[in-house]
């Protein structure tokens, strides 16, 4: 099956989105065509595997196209879409019952850090991380979200949500030390 010519390519966004809501499925896929690669980023670092990544930012769009009628403001879309997508994720980790014990990073086994001559990337290092730790750290590093917006779009105490990040941080540095050691 071929793909629908982008007719809106170069159109604000918030075109797009007011016609994807009144139903348009070419103003839809546009949509996804511009957002599909920071989603599909966005759970790839919340999981740690592309293919489930892929499954869930499926699962995302799906959710937006049944829902886009309900959006209030168009130019509210990106937010938007990603609370679904934190929501998606939440709902992926309970299914799968990860979220038990996820409060603490002291009972997670570390993982055995490389010796220095092998390089450590970022996805391996988050892929250590507890699933509710690794979601806080990411949506507060890679999205710039702040710890209040990560409380209100996962349903945590913000409390729980700074120590996620504080702790999660922390983490990522003793795991990616050898980084700064190689920077002159």
């Amino acid at each position: 099956m071929s793909r629908p010519p982008d007719r809106y390519g170069d159109s604000p966004e918030a075109l797009v989105v007011a016609l994807a809501r009144g139903g348009d499925r070419d103003a839809f896929a546009a949509l996804v065509a511009r957002r599909q690669s920071w989603l599909r980023n966005l759970m790839r670092r919340c999981c740690g595997d592309p293919g489930l990544a892929d499954d869930l930012a499926q699962q995302v769009f799906l959710q937006a196209w049944r829902k886009i009628p309900h959006l209030r403001r168009p130019a509210s879309f990106g937010p938007w879409l990603r609370r679904l997508a934190v929501n998606t994720w939440l709902q992926h980790l309970r299914a799968s019952d990860a979220l038990r014990g996820a409060d603490t990073l002291d009972d997670v086994d570390a993982a055995t850090p490389e010796p220095p001559g092998v390089a450590m990337d970022l996805d391996r290092a988050l892929a250590t991380l507890p699933d509710v730790v690794r979601l806080c750290v990411v949506l507060s590093h890679r999205d710039g979200m702040t710890h209040g917006e990560i409380a209100d779009g996962t349903h945590l105490p913000l409390g729980t949500v700074k120590s996620h990040i504080r702790r999660g941080t922390q983490r990522l540095r003793r795991l990616l030390a050898a980084y700064r050691e190689e920077t002159p």
